[in-house]
Formats: C-alpha cells, structure tokens, sequence
C-alpha cells in the first residue's frame, strides 16, 4: 500500500486512492482527508494530511510540561470514574460528563473524599481534551451541562457550609520580607534563600522560573537586574524583568543576589560563574553544591524559608507572585506596569483577584456611604 506521509507509517490509502489514516486522529479526521482529496486531489490531500501532522507536532511542542501532566493525571481520574461507574473509557455524553462531576464531588478523591470544585473543573476540562485527542467526539453542549451541574453542586456544599480546598495562598508582603531578611543565616545557603525570595518577589515569580534560570539569565545593569524568565507559560510570562536597588538596603534583591554569587564562586570555584550553570543552586547540610534545583524544591524552600522566618502563614511557591502584584497594587503601582513586571497578560483575572485582596477594602463600592 502506498503511504500517505513519512511521519505516519501506519496511514494508507484506500483502493480508490482516498487517504485514510489509522492512528488515534483517524476517525476524526478522515471525513476532511476524503473531502480535501474529492476536492484538490490525493496528492494535495497527502500534503494537507501533512499539514495535520506539523501542527499536531508543533502543538506538541509547545505544550507546557505542567499541562501535558494535568492532561496525564486527569486522564487517570476519568479511566477510575469510569471503572466505577461501569462506563466505556471512549465516550463523552452529556450523561457520562454529569455523572462524572458528580462522582468526583462525591467521592472521586482515591481516598474516597470529595475533589474541590476547582480540581473537579480541571479535571473535566482536562478529561473532554483526552476524550477528543482519542478520536471522541464531545459536544459543546454537553461539556456545558456538565459544567452547569458542577457549579450547581458546589453551590449546594457551600449552602451547607462545607468549603473545600486550600484557598488562595497567601501573599509575601514588605514585613514577611524583613523577617526573611533577618532569619537568613550568613552562610552560601542563607545567602541564596535571601536572594531567591527577594529577586522572586519583584518579579513575581512562579515556583518554576528561578528553577530555571541561569546564571546568563540574570544579567546587573547599573540600575539592578535584568532577569530574562524563559519559563513562562505564555507570551506575557516569558520576558525581561527589571529589578532596581531597593531603598531598603536589608532587602535589596540586587544586593542579595550579587552578594549570593559572590559567595558561590568564592566557596565553590570559578565555573559557578559560567553563563550556562544554575543561578540558584541545590545545597545540601554540609554547604555541598548539587546542582541545580526544581520546582518542586523551590516550592519547599520557600516554605521553608518563610516558617524560619517566623511568618504568621507559611508562603507557598505562589506567594511570592501575589504578593507582588497585592504590595505592587496598595503601592499605588499601574495594573498595566504590574501586569508587564509579573508577566500576566494585562487586564488577568487571575491578577485582578490578587489585587481585589487590597482593593476590596479601599477601592470598595460601599466604602463611606454611610
């Protein structure tokens, strides 16, 4: 049989000379081939069908890794529902998508406890993307009941009083940094938990990005840092922060983060210097360097960091990026100028709910009426 493309080894063509594909994408995309090839011709239906590939390639590409393991994980949610529930993995009814946002506000957790309603929404969202990526076809209604009876029912647990979920992490603010500041021992690990909170805040960092920065990342200017964050999870995220001396010399990131490095190449030798090393490194009880670090290490450093410290409500890896925006906002600071500095896409909603914890007491619509 003659192939249709080189990358698809497995696509064929029927005796008339139609296209026909037999990977996952087949059953959906077939009904296009045969019309590109009755229309253009097989050759133009091949490179059409070419054309497919290339961009489920380059969708591939620039997927995120934290997406395609949400993707992984809620597909592993939906595979248990179904075994529950009795259902066929590979269909997507209305009745299928119901019963599951029900099942994981029930009971869907494998410790049989309910999902929080933002998990249970990931999850649909995530499981309709794996239902169609294997030839199933969801329809928008149906998605949209589904997601309809999910708000219904989380309605309905806080009518009961029943709230689910961690909530929002709380916020770094000026005070929490000071603390951070002092607590932070005079040696190459104090030193670099310094710089990684202080640099983290002003330019709202995710737990991700120091985790992969280089030190050619991260670049001193006369007036501060540049740090360019290539780990971003859109084209507002990846960008060149600029970091300008603090007023404050006892939490000046720029003077954390030279003062860090410093220290780095001191104890550990001139290739910590090298533009393509870590810029934050592992250090392990004894001051051994380790390399680089992760995200996941990140996330417990600042933890970790922030309950030395003697911080009321211990910081998670996101309270670093709302504190910025929540002190940038009660500062007086621009949304847009935020908006560039963090990386959001100006106008965020996600941004905007960071400064509604300031602005929902100033700029509040019952404020002095009475």
């Amino acid at each position: 049989m003659t192939t249709v493309t080189e990358t698809a080894a497995d696509d064929v063509t029927e005796p008339d000379g139609a296209p026909v594909l037999s990977h996952p994408a087949a059953a959906e995309r077939q009904v296009l081939l045969e019309r590109w090839a009755e229309r253009h011709g097989i050759a133009a239906a091949r490179r059409l069908a070419e054309a497919e590939d290339l961009a489920d390639a380059v969708a591939a590409e620039i997927t995120p890794d934290n997406t395609v393991d949400t993707y992984a994980k809620s597909w592993r949610v939906w595979r248990r529902f179904c075994a529950a529930a009795g259902l066929p993995e590979l269909e997507g009814s209305r009745g299928a998508l119901v019963a599951f946002v029900t099942w994981m506000l029930r009971e869907g957790q494998q410790n049989g406890k309910g999902y929080a309603p933002s998990s249970a929404s990931t999850h649909l969202a995530a499981a309709v993307v794996g239902l169609r990526e294997r030839g199933v076809k969801v329809s928008g209604d149906d998605q949209a009941e589904a997601r309809v009876a999910l708000e219904g029912l989380a309605v309905k647990l806080l009518q009961a009083g029943e709230r689910r979920g961690r909530g929002q992490a709380v916020g770094a603010d000026l005070d929490g940094l000071r603390a951070v500041a002092r607590a932070c021992p005079d040696t190459l690990t104090g030193l670099r938990d310094k710089a990684l909170v202080l640099t983290g805040f002003h330019y709202a960092c995710r737990s991700q990005d120091p985790a992969g920065l280089l030190t050619g990342d991260v670049t001193l200017r006369p007036r501060g840092l540049v740090v360019a964050v290539l780990t971003g999870k859109t084209k507002h995220s990846v960008r060149n922060a600029k970091i300008r001396y603090a007023d404050d010399p006892e939490i000046c990131p720029v003077r954390a983060y030279v003062a860090y490095r410093a220290r780095l190449v001191d104890e550990h030798g001139p290739r910590w210097a090298d533009p393509s090393t870590p810029a934050f490194v592992g250090i392990d009880r004894w001051g051994h360097v380790t390399g680089g670090v992760g995200p996941d290490s990140v996330t417990r450093a600042i933890k970790r960091i922030s309950q030395r410290a003697g911080v009321p409500i211990a910081w998670t890896g996101h309270s670093l990026r709302i504190g910025l925006a929540s002190t940038a906002r009660r500062a007086g600071r621009d949304g847009i100028a935020i908006a560039d500095q963090g990386g959001w896409a100006r106008h965020s909603r996600s941004m905007l709910g960071y400064m509604q914890i300031d602005d929902g007491w100033d700029d509040n619509a019952a404020a002095g009426l009475t």
